[in-house]
């Protein structure tokens, strides 16, 4: 899989989520710096630039030159004399030398790791939206259709197909509900429990 259609392919599934270009691109960073971490072992030196509009790619690693018998040649960020003359001959120590990084560099594993990494902050980030909508709407009055009874609680959805839960505690004692009824309820509290709203 080439660059461009990773990027497409999670551009597609982030306007399908209505998630905003920033935080696209945000996300799109945050996962090829984690794949530069995992083989390099880290990303300072590292220049990530993503256009989702196209879906062009580009990593550039930069390191500074230094003498073939310097102590530093193995920091990651410092490339020796003989090996930077190698990519241009005119180079000389002290100069910056930039590289670009291919997404083939990174192996299909490493690749296919960070599409699924793509995928879970999506639904990550699609939860958190969904917690701050309805911590917004505490006290609001909501229409829903009774999903699944319960022992303990009555499942509801929404007009958008979210969840909602009616303890029994909340309930009045005399109501009772057939799946597919309609009811209205005001929203009480918005909790997370293990990373759902």
């Amino acid at each position: 899989m080439n660059s461009a259609e990773l990027i497409n392919s999670f551009a597609d599934f982030a306007k399908d989520k209505n998630i905003d270009r920033p935080t696209m691109i945000k996300i799109l960073e945050d996962v090829f710096r984690t794949m530069i971490r995992k083989k390099y072992g880290a990303d300072e030196n590292f220049d990530v630039i993503i256009n989702p509009d196209n879906g062009d790619l580009e990593m550039w690693r930069t390191r500074e030159i230094v003498d073939d018998d310097s102590e530093d040649i193995w920091d990651f960020d410092k490339i020796p004399l003989a090996e930077a003359r190698k990519i241009e001959p005119d180079f000389e120590v002290g100069e910056e030398v930039a590289e670009s990084v291919k997404l083939d560099d990174f192996g299909r594993r490493v690749v296919q790791t960070a599409r699924q990494t793509l995928i879970q902050k999506i639904k990550d980030l699609e939860k958190e939206i969904l917690y701050e909508k309805y911590k917004d709407l505490v006290g609001d009055l909501v229409t829903a259709e009774v999903y699944q009874i319960l022992g303990r609680e009555i499942i509801c959805v929404d007009s958008q197909s979210n969840e909602l839960s009616l303890p029994r505690g909340e309930q009045i004692p005399k109501d009772r509900f057939r799946k597919g009824e309609s009811l209205k309820a005001v929203i009480h509290k918005v909790e997370m429990v293990n990373g759902t709203p």
